[in-house]
């Protein structure tokens, strides 16, 4: 799904990614974890061709995302962590316009079935966004992104703004995904969350992949994460 080799990206004269390497399997969950400044959105937006490449490449769903960017954002789910909303439409309508810019034909019963997935409640559905909270804004958009069902959805901080059920729904929701076939690849400061779900745990400082967890049978050693995550930390 994602195979990338010595990526690197340069902003404003500072190198942001660093020789990264990274991949992703079918019906897998990557989490990225890292402090403020690691690289960790960089990494997505990289990615989905949004920013450029100063060295290295990256497949994505078999494209470069140097030559195939348009054709992976066709084919590839993103939600930024500010959820964007126009605030004069309901959430139903929000998720039916912005459906209708990716070429997705659905119905209202299915934006319906999406929101119950998500857990937004139903005086919502009808609601001008105006009127939400962060979380609400999170959850219509999480639900837009799931109905157009495509093979990969890159998360970023996908749980911010929500509260612990909320968090605990969300991760039932990306757990069930990989069980249909997606894969996953999610941006978070929340190690329980990560360790919870992920297949894998790769983290990152000042651009560089500096710690590589695989789950056990037993799960994650959760304290080597901590203790690499407290480190890079200290390093930055």
């Amino acid at each position: 799904m994602i195979e990338a080799s010595k990526m690197v990206v340069e902003r404003g004269g500072n190198t942001v990614l660093n020789q990264l390497d990274l991949s992703l399997g079918p019906k897998q969950i990557l989490a990225l974890i890292g402090g403020n400044g690691a690289g960790k959105s960089t990494t997505i937006l990289a990615l989905l061709g949004l920013i450029p490449l100063a060295g290295g490449d990256a497949q994505v769903l078999g494209k470069s995302v140097r030559s195939g960017a348009d054709s992976i954002r066709a084919q590839t789910g993103y939600l930024p962590e500010q959820a964007a909303l126009y605030d004069h439409l309901s959430a139903s309508e929000n998720a039916a316009y912005f459906l209708s810019l990716a070429g997705v034909e659905t119905s209202a019963a299915s934006i319906e079935d999406a929101f119950v997935r998500v857990d937004l409640p139903k005086r919502a559905w009808d609601a001008r966004a105006s009127t939400f909270s962060k979380g609400m804004r999170q959850k219509v958009a999480i639900a837009t992104c799931l109905l157009r069902e495509t093979p990969l959805i890159l998360f970023d901080e996908p749980t911010s703004g929500l509260d612990p059920a909320a968090i605990d729904d969300f991760h039932r929701l990306i757990e069930n995904l990989r069980e249909g076939g997606t894969s996953v690849l999610m941006v978070t400061h929340d190690l329980f969350g990560a360790s919870e779900t992920a297949d894998k745990i790769l983290l990152l400082s000042q651009g560089r992949r500096v710690g590589d967890f695989d789950r056990g049978s037993d799960g994650f050693d959760s304290g080597a994460i901590r203790a690499a995550f407290s480190a890079a930390n200290e390093v930055a």
